[in-house]
């Protein structure tokens, strides 16, 4: 029996932790912008691949004897860009 409440004292302690972090969360903010998140990823793919393109470009356009263009996130933002959907 004494290890039965033990249990529940400590099942009790962590429900409490639980939902005081929970409202540490709330009113630091971290649920403002959650759609945020699944965006960092797609971005930190989009600027490899702009810099693997870039690192390509420069070669070529030295090899034409012409200066390379230097894309980057804001130039894909803009209409006619290569990225495509909202």
């Amino acid at each position: 029996m004494e290890l039965t409440g033990v249990a529940i004292c400590a099942s009790l302690l962590m429900a409490v932790a639980t939902v005081c972090v929970f409202i540490f969360a709330v009113k630091k903010d971290y649920f403002r912008d959650i759609e945020d998140t699944k965006y960092q990823v797609f971005w930190s793919d989009v600027e490899e691949m702009v810099e693997s393109s870039t690192n390509v470009g420069r070669a070529s356009a030295r090899q034409a004897g012409r200066p390379a263009s230097n894309p980057t996130k804001e130039n894909l933002d803009a209409p006619g860009s290569e990225r495509s959907g909202p």
